[in-house]
């Protein structure tokens, strides 16, 4: 069973990262040419539409995704009714969303605001009516398939958006993705997984999945303003240029946390929710990913901080110079946030949603005072990723405490001891990074950032290889070794 548990995990983190990594290339091509297309108002504007639709995308799902994962026992039919709902919701939301456009665009003063939400009133359609075929990939932990998928349409919809900003699109083609990316998902899943349409609200299957979707849909809710008041604060009362500095700074700081944590999380939830009524398993088991997420985590924040000029720069271009303190700030809680990233997972797969929505709670208590402190008493945007930072970093210690006093019922060491050696090599770099940032100043940026990112690696292997945290010597014989089998033969 164990060794099963482990190949599932292996195999979906493998063709998840291949997805994720063959995607990096593509989100930082796209992302490099239209930040030198379009100005950093554009980019203030489009993110006031999408972290509003996302308010809204909260109640396609209200946590049932996460249920139909979790509940093995539902039947062919009930998803149909599930997906019926869903179907009806997303029609709902999304005239409601089309309806908003016009208060919205008031409130922030801004007539093309109006446009953009009614266009991107598409994707909610899409996001609803997609649940529950593209959540049976992952009931049936269909990774090969997600990872392929998921590259063609980012693909897909980086073409898009690229053509479009080639063609006098203007701001429109920074939404022209998501909308092709939406319809496109729905349309690959819908092709595999077929559900039928009941002219019924589907009330009675809810109701059985109710008792653990309705603690994820609260923290969802609770969850958007935590990570998304900042924007919509900054949006209204600074400009929409701080804003699109921020917003930057923000992506560019959550490109590698999205791109490690999605690698591994939405793997934990399907194979792990085998462990639901074996806790003491499920949590050493999660104690191994913490300690590889970690290692991971902790040195790149430490990276990101000293590399914030180059990559900021070789990214986006010149114009985009305001943004750097800003990146440099928020990637020091890089670390934290990639491991913190799981832990909503480990939540759902133990049955705990009570647990994750509380969670939830006193984040968005801590990230909203946060916010409201940058903004109106410090006002400026650094002050923001400042505050933002440190209630990232409390808000890890109250996650995990709770975790394992309440969910585990643990003692907190078990997780403590496993961020120590992590942390050590993180200051090791530390140590090297911080004389060499003022040896190079004024050099290129493009050899700042590949000599940087050269001592970090060769701290960073010749510890994990001196602490036998990973054998990197003999795991490099063994594939030489391969290799001069096959030339030999």
């Amino acid at each position: 069973m164990a060794s099963n548990i482990k190949q599932q995990l292996f195999s979906g983190v493998i063709y998840t990262a291949i997805a994720k990594y063959s995607g990096i290339f593509v989100s930082l091509v796209v992302a490099g040419i239209l930040a030198r297309l379009l100005p950093p108002d554009d980019f203030g504007i489009v993110a006031i539409a999408s972290v509003i639709i996302t308010f809204f995308s909260i109640f396609t799902d209200m946590g049932v995704s996460a249920a139909i994962i979790q509940n093995k026992s539902l039947t062919k039919e009930e998803l149909s009714d599930i997906f019926s709902c869903t179907i009806w919701t997303g029609i709902g939301i999304s005239l409601l969303f089309f309806a908003a456009s016009w208060p919205i665009a008031n409130y922030y003063q801004n007539d093309i605001l109006r446009t953009l939400c009614q266009l991107l009133a598409i994707n909610l359609f899409f996001a609803s009516a997609n649940i529950v075929p593209s959540t049976m990939f992952y009931r049936n932990k269909e990774f090969k398939f997600i990872a392929i998928r998921s590259f063609v349409i980012q693909i897909a919809g980086g073409v898009a958006a690229v053509t479009a900003a080639l063609s006098g699109a203007g701001l429109y083609a920074l939404i022209i993705g998501p909308i092709l990316s939406s319809i496109l998902l729905f349309g690959i899943s819908y092709h595999r997984y077929p559900q039928q349409i009941h002219f019924t609200l589907g009330l009675k299957v809810l109701r059985k999945i109710f008792s653990y979707s309705a603690y994820q849909f609260l923290f969802n809710i609770i969850n958007y303003f935590s990570r998304n008041l900042d924007k919509l604060l900054i949006g209204k009362y600074m400009n929409m240029s701080d804003l699109g500095y921020y917003e930057k700074s923000y992506r560019l700081m959550m490109l590698p946390l999205q791109n490690i944590t999605q690698v591994v999380t939405p793997v934990m939830h399907p194979v792990l929710s085998d462990f639901q009524n074996e806790k003491e398993r499920l949590a050493s088991s999660y104690e191994r990913i913490v300690r590889f997420l970690a290692f991971i985590g902790l040195p790149l924040s430490v990276l990101l901080f000293f590399t914030a000029e180059e990559v900021t720069l070789l990214i986006f271009g010149d114009q985009w110079l305001p943004s750097i303190p800003v990146f440099r700030i928020l990637s020091l809680s890089v670390g934290v946030q990639i491991i913190l990233a799981s832990s909503g997972s480990i939540f759902q797969a133990s049955g705990d949603t009570r647990s994750l929505f509380i969670c939830g709670v006193f984040s968005s208590f801590l990230n909203v005072s946060g916010i409201l402190l940058g903004i109106f008493y410090f006002g400026t945007l650094t002050s923001v990723a400042i505050c933002i930072t440190i209630t990232f970093t409390i808000n890890f210690i109250q996650c995990y405490w709770m975790m394992y006093r309440i969910t585990f019922k643990r003692n907190l060491w078990c997780f403590t001891r496993q961020l120590f050696s992590p942390i050590i090599v993180s200051l090791l770099i530390v140590t090297f990074l911080l004389p060499l940032q003022y040896i190079l100043e004024n050099m290129n940026i493009f050899v700042t950032l590949i000599l940087k990112s050269f001592v970090s690696f060769i701290i960073f292997g010749a510890y994990i290889q001196l602490t036998h945290e990973y054998n990197i010597l003999e795991k490099v014989r063994s594939i030489l070794g391969k290799l001069n089998k096959q030339s030999n033969s």
